[in-house]
């Protein structure tokens, strides 16, 4: 199988030169363990998964540690948490860096615990599915950002990608599996839907009517780029709100949902304050949606969510993948239902962006951009869109083709 070579690995190299432990976090499949074995394909590897190791670890820590000497990379630590504070020992004494490379596909419990035992001491890394790069092989690894700077540094690296390649992309999701050999669209999301809600929700989070698990998650799913109602959901669902809010913070730490927060401060009285709900992966929004072919999904009543969910997880893509956990992204949107699409926040300056499933941007599309004049300091933005050119719209903004993510 051809390995497609993460962004990722880059911040892998660095994070080993400064940390005696280093934490992947992400989703089932995202990619996690092969990444780790492309780049550390010299050190010994266990799983967790294996649950003769499972219980090694969890009955005696001190003499699992012994048994199974750093550097070594531990797959799927959330299933033995307390192994952590072993870990912590072991780091505490030696010298060495990159003793530990771990992976975890639930932050629900174990960020909590890697807080607690290893703070300070390990360094981080939330990985998604393929980018549009890495899917391209594109070697280029900014965090995205309408600068002049960036596009002049990113059109050296252009990739063209077709619109029905794209359209391709977004209804199969970005999972690494999808990439390899043939792969059936319906029959991967159907196990994974599977695996996760069996391994990660009900083992770890005591989730007990899967079901009603699974049509939350799709009740979530047909709701994408729209501000977050758990009222509306909880209803739709048959559950509780209290319920609701646990099962999203789930979803959430499980790295399937991102809610995206609203930007404003002190100076902003009238802006929503309510996040706006997207999935890391738009292959399983329309698997749960029931979006079976790319063609009915691009030219459905979806496609414009479809299209923003995308362009927003690329950039968040573009973040982690260069070691930020925490991309400075938010979107505006005031009680006179004035609202951008997205703002991110760098350096001072607030860059706003609209996202539009057209190949036809017009000026009129930016015209909310000047209500940040009002509360901070307006950057250069401009409108990602299915145009193929950049082009200036005015001074500050420009059509921003999706290739340039």
């Amino acid at each position: 199988m051809k390995y497609i070579k993460r962004s990722a690995e880059d911040v892998i190299r660095k994070q080993e030169k400064m940390f005696k432990a280093i934490l992947i976090t992400g989703s089932r499949q995202v990619g996690k363990t092969t990444m780790l074995k492309n780049v550390k394909s010299n050190i010994n590897y266990i799983t967790l998964d294996d649950m003769i190791l499972n219980q090694s670890a969890k009955e005696d820590p001190n003499l699992f540690l012994k048994s199974n000497k750093p550097p070594i990379i531990i797959d799927e630590i959330q299933y033995a948490p307390d192994l952590l504070r072993y870990i912590k020992i072991a780091i505490d004494n030696s010298d060495k860096k990159a003793m530990f490379y771990l992976t975890g596909s639930q932050q629900f419990h174990l960020m909590k615990n890697v807080s607690e035992s290893l703070a300070g001491r390990i360094g981080i890394l939330n990985l998604l599915g393929l980018s549009l790069r890495e899917i391209k092989e594109t070697d280029f690894n900014e965090p995205f950002i309408p600068t002049k700077e960036y596009f002049e540094k990113r059109k050296k690296m252009d990739t063209e990608i077709s619109y029905d390649e794209i359209w391709d992309i977004i209804h199969k999701g970005t999972m690494p599996a999808l990439y390899q050999e043939e792969s059936n669209f319906e029959m991967f999301y159907s196990m994974y839907v599977n695996t996760y809600i069996e391994r990660d929700v009900r083992n770890l989070t005591q989730v007990g009517d899967t079901l009603t698990f699974l049509k939350f998650m799709t009740a979530l799913a047909s709701r994408i780029g729209q501000l977050l109602n758990l009222n509306s959901v909880a209803t739709e669902v048959g559950i509780t709100i209290p319920t609701a809010q646990r099962w999203l913070s789930i979803l959430v730490s499980s790295n399937i949902v991102y809610l995206l927060e609203p930007y404003y401060n002190n100076i902003i009285k009238r802006a929503v304050k309510t996040p706006k709900v997207y999935f890391l992966d738009t292959g399983l929004v329309a698997y749960l949606t029931k979006w079976k072919d790319k063609e009915v999904l691009e030219s459905g009543n979806m496609a414009g969510n479809f299209f923003e969910n995308f362009v927003i997880v690329e950039i968040i893509k573009s973040y982690y993948n260069s070691g930020e956990l925490r991309p400075p992204i938010y979107f505006y949107r005031d009680k006179e239902k004035k609202e951008i699409d997205l703002i991110i926040e760098q350096n001072g300056k607030l860059h706003p962006i609209e996202i539009k499933k057209s190949a036809n941007p017009s000026k009129d599309m930016i015209s909310n951009f000047k209500v940040i004049e009002k509360v901070g300091t307006l950057g250069e933005g401009g409108i990602i869109c299915m145009y193929d050119k950049i082009i200036d719209l005015d001074d500050k903004n420009k059509v921003i083709p999706y290739k340039y993510l």
